[in-house]
């Protein structure tokens, strides 16, 4: 309890007595937003895909505007080591402004976004050769800015041309967002939300959660044919995520192809997915994060070129008596290389739900375990890399409070979801969390995001498997028709891997108030 209030005074009052504006300031200018829009859709989970074409909008003659504006206060107490900032707030804004068409015979959207992170801490890293790194994501901005503390900037987030009519496809080229997974909206409800919470983006996301985000500069190919779809995906990624210069192309190329067949019954309905996914980071003079010796890394000058073939399942089965049944699968088993190493990677995820017939609060009990494979050999001799790689995901779906992902990684996990209100969705997740090898590193970070850094990070085990228990509680508030309110806390108890980095207190926390316009 003395941890979370440390945490909310840190919300409330940082930056006094370093002469910038404290937070408390910022957290004014969240909430001066509830009376900014008329004519916006709220949205509930920053994590979620968000798209401006997709809110009602305005209409100028033939043109749609839309558009999203995202503010949020985050609260880091990360974990504590000897020296450096670990606790710190910070605000950050994302304004995204879409004008586009929509017809029978083609769509064409042109989006322009506007990012802010503001005061960020100074001292919220380490130098090596300490092994504490950044002390969390204010670090992250920090250093992927240039040390900047007050950083702005505009870029376009999308622009692409999308052609309607090919018999039963379509074509869409430019720059636009991506989320493997998501090729197919079940018409179940349930379905649905498994598909967009358990699913997608776990390989190829847009990171929304992050400050900046990312798009893809390439092609998308959709048809339909009797129920099924196939749909195939080339394109470069952009920067952005934690700079906030979101223009630019990196040097690393996608492609992906997926076929999904939807099943159903009277009283239930499912999906399979297969999918391939190949990925190529041409960037030959950036430091790979893996487990060899600096000087190992060092000499490899090699591409990373990975093959990702995989494919999932869901079901949902309805009955009278019991409620709603769900279950799914998820799997996938990586080659390639790994500039000079051979990859043979794996990562697998099962889950089970329940929602039992309760009206009024509208219960969903889940349980599953998530598995990321690890390497076990980090000598001189290895030839083989067999860490699982994420590629370019969205990684906070799955790690709420998010300093892991599926890389090197075990979770046991169980969730609640509730409803008390019609405009208030909960949700409270568990998680134990192991590395999957005590050879390799704990991972953290979601994919490439600008030229000059991996895009991954890692951290020595120290020998341990054992990692961290996190618990957490999320609600989102929809005020108004055209304003949301979210709210998030999350508790981290470190075990012995973050013991032997973070020996002066390895229990971590993290808090934000959030605030969702859609016009």
């Amino acid at each position: 309890m003395s941890g979370l209030r440390r945490l909310s005074r840190r919300l409330w009052s940082e930056g006094r007595g370093r002469g910038g504006i404290s937070v408390a300031a910022a957290t004014v200018l969240l909430c001066s937003a509830l009376g900014w829009s008329s004519a916006v859709q709220g949205q509930s989970q920053s994590q979620s895909q968000s798209d401006p074409a997709q809110a009602s909008g305005y209409k100028l003659g033939p043109l749609d505007i839309s558009g999203n504006w995202r503010v949020r206060v985050e609260g880091w107490d990360w974990f504590e080591g000897n020296s450096g900032e670990n606790s710190y707030a910070f605000p950050h804004s994302l304004l995204r402004v879409a004008i586009g068409q929509q017809t029978e015979r083609f769509d064409w959207q042109v989006e322009a976004a506007q990012d802010a992170i503001l005061f960020l801490p100074r001292h919220a890293s380490v130098a090596a050769p300490a092994v504490q790194g950044q002390l969390g994501p204010g670090g992250t901005y920090y250093a992927a800015n240039g040390n900047g503390r007050n950083n702005v900037n505009a870029f376009v987030k999308q622009a692409y041309f999308q052609i309607n009519r090919l018999g039963e496809g379509k074509l869409k080229l430019g720059r636009f967002e991506y989320f493997d997974g998501s090729e197919v909206k079940p018409q179940d409800a349930t379905l649905a939300s498994l598909v967009q919470t358990r699913i997608s983006q776990r390989l190829i996301g847009n990171f929304a959660f992050s400050a900046v985000q990312r798009s893809y500069d390439g092609a998308q190919f959709s048809y339909n044919f009797d129920k099924k779809n196939l749909t195939l995906f080339g394109a470069r990624t952009t920067r952005g995520v934690y700079q906030i210069d979101g223009m630019g192309e990196l040097d690393v190329d996608v492609y992906y192809g997926a076929l999904t067949l939807p099943t159903s019954t009277e009283h239930s309905a499912g999906e399979l997915r297969l999918f391939g996914l190949g990925y190529i980071d041409h960037r030959t003079g950036v430091l790979k994060t893996d487990n060899r010796s600096p000087d190992d890394r060092r000499a490899d000058h090699g591409e990373i070129q990975i093959a990702t073939y995989g494919g999932d399942y869901l079901h949902v089965f309805n009955t009278d008596a019991s409620g709603k049944f769900d279950f799914l699968v998820w799997g996938a088993v990586q080659t390639g290389s790994w500039g000079r190493l051979t990859q043979r990677a794996g990562a697998f995820v099962g889950e089970f739900g329940w929602q039992p017939r309760v009206k009024t609060l509208k219960l969903w009990l889940s349980a599953g375990y998530s598995y990321g494979s690890g390497d076990g050999n980090g000598s001189s001799n290895n030839s083989v890399h067999g860490t699982f790689f994420q590629v370019l995901p969205t990684p906070r779906i799955y790690a709420r409070m998010p300093f892991y992902n599926m890389e090197n990684n075990e979770d046991f996990y169980g969730s609640l979801n509730l409803r008390p209100h019609s405009k208030l969705p909960m949700r409270s997740e568990l998680h134990a969390l192991r590395l999957a090898s005590r050879n390799d590193l704990w991972y953290l970070g979601g994919g490439a995001f600008q030229p000059q850094s991996f895009g991954y990070t890692g951290r020595p085990s120290g020998g341990n498997r054992s990692f961290a228990n996190v618990w957490d509680l999320s609600a989102d508030y929809q005020v108004t028709r055209n304003f949301s309110l979210g709210l998030y806390y999350a508790h981290a108890w470190g075990k012995a891997v973050i013991a032997s980095i973070y020996p002066k207190d390895p229990n971590g926390q993290f808090a934000y108030v959030e605030t969702n316009l859609r016009f």
